[in-house]
């Protein structure tokens, strides 16, 4: 199964205990920690710790003030005071992490979904987040009053759903920023699904702004359910931190002791929320920086009857075979712009096609339209694509993406995301596509690794990509594209940010491997030393076009077109590329 080593496996359990022991040095995140769970552990032992029933009274001990009886003295009905703060922490925490929980279970997965695929569901989400945040949510609590009654939980369930968009908008816009990133697309073409990549790839991704947005969203909904309760509008009766200082302001010249309490607590349980969020924040900060529908699938259409009359007959032992491929951009009000203009080409089972020209000629175009990975805005607008002899549609592509097609990218090291090891990154395709278990998959990792020559395959497989080279970091790309035994390798400027002398050992790679397995690969180049080095036939492109194709040796000695005459006059080296060098060579050693 063919794979690129770039979708993730979290290793959920290091990283916890990374988190954890990063925040432990942080003396503002421990001290703010140790505080909520004093107060979760007093909320939850209360009906054990309480030294009386919050709700019963005594008349000889109405405003009673602090004694050994009454540590924080006693309420206006006589109540115990600190009974009632213990037990109202389960009423008031309690109703404020049910807003919070029905908030993340409407918000984060509409956010994730809007941020990943776009299209309508983004519209319909961004107008509703939008309207939800316009409305004053205590109003719309007291407007609703009258049928959700005095039960805090309902009202904390309504809320809940009016606090939804702010994590739905947040965790949007981390997703929309992140969905282009290169290690996504890599990770669709290694044969991931969506929900796989959304769950193993872009959760990791904002999992930091959710738990600090959490946090504060807990100290919202605190305050709204306490002021709730203080404005007289939930159970009275019931002890609950707002009720409390209802009661004190209600007595506060006999008794203004019963307003201090609860605000008190108030106060330290919101302040430690807000404390802890910021020190989670800085520690996940630091521990990043220290480490689609959204995008735009192509849509197959049938060519005009004129196109179909232009198209080159097809090809019956070709691999893949592009014909009359017309890719367009388009943006909001503006006509679509077309970037390709019918180009053809054709690899066959075992061959090494090069496609070379300058930016922006249409060549990445090409490749991408394949694999069905095309920007946001760029469609297949006529042509026909056809992989041995099927046509290419979208459901179809996928199905080949990390079985018989395998893409290895230009710029190796953000095609590696930074936040996992490059053995997570390569075992993970190994598993969900090639049904490898564990052990199994680590060792045919490992194997691998070595096969793109590696020297230290275990101390590579457990480093990070910012702790490997370039030219390692394309090397463990070729390691994932070759782990399904690919048909074809798409290679798209696989040298390209690499110096001179890398460059020879991944092209030196790259062409034994294919003749060991007999693979076809396309190289995408605007280098034509690497053409005339590696490939068997070349496409050269112009302004969307393919405006000469031949094989190798014959257009680098005769070439027809002009533009193709300049490339080749660009090359470095004018000498004779190191195929023609190794020819001759052996012509000499058998003379």
């Amino acid at each position: 199964m063919t794979t690129t080593p770039l979708a993730l496996e979290v290793d959920s359990t290091d990283q916890r205990r990374s988190l954890l022991k990063e925040t432990l040095r942080s003396p503002i995140a421990l001290g703010s920690a140790v505080v909520l769970v004093l107060i979760a552990l007093a909320a939850l032992l209360a009906p054990w710790i309480a030294p009386y029933d919050p709700s019963a009274s005594d008349l000889s001990d109405v405003f009673a003030p602090a004694s050994a009886e009454h540590l924080l003295g006693a309420d206006s009905a006589g109540r115990d005071i600190l009974s009632r703060l213990l037990h109202g922490a389960r009423i008031s925490l309690g109703g404020a992490l049910v807003a919070v929980a029905v908030a993340l279970l409407l918000g984060v997965p509409s956010g994730l979904v809007a941020g990943y695929y776009g299209g309508a569901f983004d519209v319909a989400v961004s107008w509703l987040s939008n309207l939800l945040i316009a409305l004053p949510g205590i109003v719309v609590l007291l407007a609703l009053q009258p049928m959700t009654g005095s039960s805090v939980w309902t009202s904390m369930v309504v809320f809940g759903i009016l606090l939804a968009p702010s994590f739905s908008i947040l965790v949007r816009s981390t997703v929309s920023n992140v969905r282009n990133e290169l290690y996504i697309d890599a990770a669709k073409v290694s044969g991931l699904s969506d929900l796989r990549i959304i769950r193993r790839h872009v959760l990791g991704v904002v999992r930091a702004p959710i738990i600090i947005q959490t946090a504060m969203i807990l100290a919202i909904a605190l305050f709204i359910q306490a002021g709730l309760d203080f404005l007289g509008f939930g159970d009275l009766a019931a002890p609950s931190w707002g009720g409390m200082l209802n009661d004190g302001f209600a007595n506060i010249f006999r008794g203004p002791h019963l307003l201090v309490w609860p605000g008190i607590v108030l106060g330290i349980t919101c302040a430690a929320l807000a404390l802890l969020a910021n020190s989670l924040r800085d520690v996940m900060e630091g521990a990043t920086s220290s480490g689609t529908a959204g995008r735009g699938r192509r849509a197959l259409v049938h060519p005009t009857e004129d196109a179909e009359d232009a198209l080159p007959a097809p090809s019956t032992t070709a691999l893949l075979e592009v014909r009359g491929l017309r890719v367009a951009y388009s943006t909001h009000g503006q006509e679509p712009k077309e970037v390709v203009h019918g180009a053809s080409l054709r690899v066959e089972p075992g061959e090494i096609v090069g496609v070379v020209g300058e930016s922006g000629s249409g060549k990445t175009q090409i490749a991408l339209s394949v694999m069905g990975l095309l920007p946001d805005g760029g469609r297949v607008t006529g042509g026909e694509l056809t992989f041995e002899g099927n046509p290419l549609d979208p459901r179809s592509t996928e199905k080949l993406l990390g079985r018989s097609i395998a893409y290895i990218p230009q710029e190796p090291l953000t095609n590696l995301d930074p936040a996992f090891t490059i053995g997570r990154q390569l075992v993970e395709p190994l598993r969900v596509v090639g049904g490898l278990n564990a052990a199994a998959a680590r060792k045919r990792a490992l194997e691998l690794l070595a096969r793109v020559g590696i020297p230290e395959p275990s101390r590579v497989f457990d480093a990070y990509p910012h702790q490997i080279s370039g030219g390692m970091a394309q090397r463990v790309l070729i390691a994932g594209a070759l782990s399904g035994d690919p048909e074809l390798i798409i290679a798209d400027e696989p040298t390209t940010a690499l110096d001179v002398t890398v460059q020879a050992d991944i092209l030196d790679v790259l062409r034994d491997l294919q003749r060991e397995q007999g693979m076809a690969i396309l190289l995408v180049t605007h280098n034509f030393g690497v053409i005339a080095d590696l490939c068997e036939r070349v496409y050269v492109m112009r302004d969307g076009r393919v405006v000469e194709s031949a094989p190798t040796r014959t257009l680098h000695d005769a070439p027809r077109e002009e533009y193709t005459r300049m490339l080749l006059s660009h090359i470095l080296e004018h000498g004779p590329s190191r195929t023609a060098l190794d020819a001759e060579v052996a012509e000499e050693v058998r003379a």
